[in-house]
C-alpha cells in the first residue's frame, strides 16, 4: 500500500523526485541555472519579436511557464521556453486575424497559447504520446529545414534596416525587402556585423564564455554611445514635402480604418456568439442573421488584409534631404544625413503628430513589472480555424522536446517518460497563457546548455527563471539601446543550425519515396508560408497516403527450392518451383481491408501461372494480423478456390493470427488439419498427397506477373 501511494505521489508531483539534495547537487543547478538564464533572457527577447510581440512576452514567457514545466516534468535537464520554431508558427497563424504587434494580435496569442497548452496536456493524460508518430522523419526534417531557412531569412529586414510587409506570402515579402537593399543602413549593417563576430569569436575560441551575453552588452553600450537610435517628432502641418504630407495622409486613413474593422471584426464574434447562445432556444429564427454576419466577417477580414498590404507601401515613403531641411516643427529645423542615412523614415503618426527615424532601430521601452494574472480571451469564432495550426504546434513542439530528452537521457541515464513530459508541457503553457505568455516548449540549444553546465535537477530552470524575474523588475531600462539587428543575429545563429541536408540523402538511399515526400514539404513548407502549418499537414498526408499505398501491396511472391532444400523467392532468385502440383506462396502482410484485396488477386495470379495445381500453401509467417475485412475476404477467397478443385492451406500462423481464424469459424472452408505450425511440415504433408518436386523448370516459360514493390 505504502508502494502504491508512493507511486501515486510521483506521478502526482514528479519534482519529488528531486530529493534528496546535496550541497553539490545545489551548486551545480545554481551555476547551471545562472549559465542558462545568460542564454535565456536574449533569446526570449528575440523570439517574442519572431513571434510578433512586444519583447516583454517573451520574458513573461521565460518566467512562470519554466517554473511549471520544470516541476511537472520527465526530464530534469529539460528546459522549457520560447522557441524559434513555435515562435514563428504562432506569429504565422494569427497573421490572417489580426495586425502584428496590435491588442488584438496579443491576446490571439495568449489564447493559442492556452489551446496548445491542453492539447498537449490531453495528450498527456490519455497516454496519446504515440500519435506523434504520424509525423515521419523526413517530413519533420523537410518541415525543419524550411522553417529554418524562414526563420533566419524573416529578419534579413532586421538586418539592413528596412520595412517587411506581412502578407500571405512570404517569398514576395522576401522579394519586397531584397528590392530596398539600395536602402541599407548601413550602421546597421555594422551593428549586426560586430554581433555576429562576438558570437562567433566567443562560441568558437571561448566556448564557456557566455557569447550571446556578451554581444547584447557591448551592442546595447555602442549604441548608446554613439546614438544609433535617432527620432524627431514634428507636426503634420510642419512638414513642407507635400507629397510626403500626401502619403503620411493615406497612411492614417488606412492604419485608422484597419483598426475600425479590427474593432468591428471583434464585435461581429461577440454578436455571433451570443447568437449561437441564443439559438439554442430560437435557432430557427437567427440561422438567416448568422449567415450575413459570416458573410460580412469575412468580407472585412479580407477588407483589413488589404488594408495592411497598403500600408507597406506608406512605411517605404522617405524624403531625400540633399540640399536642406524638409521638416520645421516650432521653429526646430529637422535636417538630413543622420547617422550616414542622406533621409528620415516615416515611423508612426498618433494624431497630428508624426515620428521619424533617421538612425538604427532599438528595443525601446520595455515595461517594467512581473505579468499579472489575466483571464485569456477567448474569440470563440477562431477557435476552430485555429484548431489545425494549434495541433501541429503541440505535435512540433512535444516532437522537439522528445528528441531532445532523448539525447540528454542517453548520456544521464534517466528514464524519460514522454507522456508525462507532455503533461508538463501542457500546464506550463496553461498556466502562462493566465499570465500573458505565448506558446512555449522544449529548447533543445538551452537543455544542451544546462546539461553541459551540470545541471542535477529541475530546480536549474527555476532558477533561470528566478534571474529572468529580477531582469523584469529591474534591469529592462538597460536594454533601451539594444540594436534589434543584434536580435535577429541572435535568432539566426539558432535556427541556421537546424538546417540539416544529409538526413534527406539519407531517406533517398533507404527509400526514395520517403525522401520525396520529405522534399516536397520542404518545397510547400516554403511556398505556403507564412501558412507553414499547411505544409507539415500535406507531407502529413503524403506520408499516409504512401504508408496506405504500401500496405495494399506487400511482398508477395512464389517461392521455390534452392539446390540444398531451402525456399526462395523463385523469380528473385531463378529457381524451379516446389511442385506442379501446388503452389507455395509468401505473404508478408497483415490480412486486412487495406490489403485483403491484393491477397486474392496474389493467389488467383499464382494459380494462372499453375493451372495444374491442386493446392495453394499460403506462408503466413508474415501476417501479423486479421480484422472482419480480411475474414470475409478470405472466407470468399477459400469457397472460390473449393470450387474450381484446389485447397487451401495456411503455415507459421502466428497465435493472434490464429486466434482471428477460429473467433471467425473459418473451420467451415479451411479445416484445422490445413492449418500447419510451419512450412516443412506444410510441404511435407502436400508431397505425400500431392506429390514430390516438378520434374521440369518453368519459370523462363512461364508469364511472370508484376512484382510487388520491396519483393526481393
Amino acid at each position: 500500500m505504502l508502494k502504491n501511494d508512493s507511486t501515486w505521489l510521483a506521478r502526482l508531483f514528479p519534482f519529488l523526485g528531486w530529493w534528496p539534495m546535496t550541497r553539490e547537487t545545489l551548486r551545480a543547478d545554481l551555476i547551471a541555472g545562472v549559465t542558462v538564464a545568460l542564454v535565456l533572457v536574449p533569446q526570449s527577447m528575440a523570439y517574442a519579436q519572431l513571434a510578433g510581440l512586444p519583447v516583454v512576452y517573451g520574458l513573461y514567457a521565460a518566467f512562470l511557464p519554466v517554473m511549471v514545466a520544470s516541476l511537472w516534468g520527465s526530464l530534469r535537464q529539460l528546459h522549457t521556453g520560447p522557441t524559434a520554431m513555435l515562435s514563428l508558427l504562432s506569429a504565422a497563424a494569427l497573421l490572417p486575424f489580426a495586425s502584428v504587434g496590435s491588442e488584438q494580435f496579443i491576446e490571439l496569442s495568449v489564447m493559442l497559447a492556452l489551446m496548445v497548452g491542453v492539447l498537449r496536456l490531453l495528450l498527456g493524460l490519455f497516454r496519446l504520446g504515440l500519435v506523434v508518430n504520424l509525423l515521419s522523419h523526413p517530413v519533420v526534417v523537410g518541415f525543419t529545414n524550411a522553417a529554418a531557412l524562414i526563420i533566419g531569412l524573416s529578419q534579413l529586414n532586421k538586418l539592413i534596416n528596412v520595412p517587411m510587409p506581412r502578407s500571405d506570402s512570404f517569398l514576395s515579402d522576401l522579394w519586397a525587402v531584397v528590392t530596398q537593399l539600395e536602402q541599407t543602413h548601413w550602421p546597421t549593417v555594422g551593428f549586426a556585423f560586430a554581433a555576429f563576430l562576438i558570437i562567433y569569436g566567443l562560441q568558437r575560441f571561448f566556448p564557456r564564455a557566455p557569447a550571446i551575453l556578451v554581444a547584447i552588452m557591448v551592442t546595447t553600450v555602442a549604441s548608446a554611445w554613439f546614438g544609433f537610435e535617432r527620432t524627431a517628432s514634428v507636426s503634420l502641418a510642419s512638414i513642407e514635402d507635400a507629397s510626403f504630407r500626401a502619403r503620411l495622409g493615406d497612411y492614417t486613413r488606412l492604419n485608422e480604418a484597419v483598426r475600425n474593422q479590427e474593432r468591428r471584426l471583434a464585435q461581429l464574434q461577440a454578436e455571433r456568439s451570443r447568437a449561437t447562445q441564443a439559438a439554442r432556444v430560437a435557432r430557427a429564427d437567427l440561422d438567416a442573421e448568422l449567415d450575413k454576419q459570416k458573410v460580412r466577417l469575412t468580407a472585412l477580414r479580407e477588407q483589413a488584409f488589404e488594408a495592411r498590404r497598403h500600408l507597406h507601401a506608406v512605411r517605404l515613403s522617405r524624403v531625400e534631404t540633399p540640399t536642406g531641411p524638409v521638416f520645421r516643427s516650432a521653429g526646430t529645423v529637422v535636417e538630413g544625413e543622420p547617422a550616414g542615412a542622406a533621409y528620415w523614415r516615416f515611423a508612426a503618426i498618433k494624431g497630428d503628430t508624426v515620428s521619424l527615424s533617421s538612425g538604427g532601430e532599438v528595443v525601446g521601452t520595455i515595461p517594467k513589472g512581473l505579468p499579472s494574472f489575466t483571464l485569456p480571451h477567448i474569440a470563440w469564432q477562431i477557435l476552430l480555424p485555429l484548431l489545425p495550426a494549434a495541433l501541429i504546434m503541440a505535435l512540433l513542439g512535444f516532437m522537439e522536446a522528445t528528441s531532445i530528452s532523448k539525447a540528454i537521457s542517453a548520456r544521464t541515464g534517466q528514464r524519460v517518460d514522454t507522456n508525462q513530459e507532455l503533461i508538463g508541457q501542457g500546464l506550463a503553457n496553461i498556466v502562462g497563457s493566465f499570465f500573458q505568455s505565448y506558446v512555449v516548449s522544449g529548447s533543445f540549444s538551452r537543455s544542451a546548455l544546462a546539461a553541459r553546465a551540470g545541471a542535477q535537477t529541475g530546480l536549474f530552470a527555476i532558477i533561470s527563471a528566478l534571474c529572468v524575474m529580477l531582469v523584469i523588475l529591474f534591469l529592462t531600462p538597460l536594454l533601451y539601446h539594444l540594436p534589434q539587428a543584434v536580435l535577429a543575429v541572435i535568432i539566426m545563429f539558432a535556427v541556421f543550425g537546424l538546417v540539416r541536408i544529409e538526413p534527406l540523402l539519407q531517406a533517398w538511399r533507404v527509400n526514395r519515396v520517403d525522401a520525396v515526400i520529405g522534399l516536397v514539404t520542404f518545397v510547400a513548407t516554403l511556398a505556403l508560408a507564412p501558412a507553414l502549418a499547411q505544409g507539415i499537414l500535406l507531407g502529413v498526408g503524403l506520408t499516409v497516403a504512401a504508408y496506405v499505398v504500401r500496405n495494399m501491396r506487400p511482398r508477395a511472391e512464389i517461392l521455390g527450392r534452392r539446390a540444398d532444400g531451402t525456399l526462395a523467392g523463385m523469380d528473385s532468385h531463378h529457381l524451379p518451383p516446389v511442385s506442379d502440383q501446388y503452389v507455395a506462396l509468401r505473404f508478408d502482410g497483415s490480412l486486412d481491408f487495406v490489403n485483403v484485396a491484393y491477397f486474392e488477386e496474389a493467389v488467383l495470379e499464382a494459380l494462372r501461372r499453375f493451372p495444374q495445381a491442386k493446392a495453394v500453401l499460403v506462408v503466413g509467417s508474415g501476417i501479423n494480423d486479421m480484422d472482419a475485412s480480411g475474414e470475409a475476404q478470405l472466407r470468399a477467397v477459400a469457397r472460390q478456390l473449393k470450387a474450381r478443385g484446389v485447397d487451401l492451406y495456411f503455415s507459421s500462423l502466428k497465435k493472434q493470427v490464429r486466434a482471428a481464424f477460429e473467433r471467425g469459424g473459418l473451420d467451415e472452408v479451411i479445416p484445422k488439419e490445413h492449418l500447419f505450425a510451419n512450412k516443412e511440415a506444410a510441404l511435407a504433408a502436400l508431397a505425400a498427397r500431392y506429390g514430390h518436386l516438378a520434374s521440369v523448370t518453368p519459370p523462363a516459360t512461364i508469364p511472370s506477373s508484376p512484382r510487388p514493390a520491396g519483393s526481393s
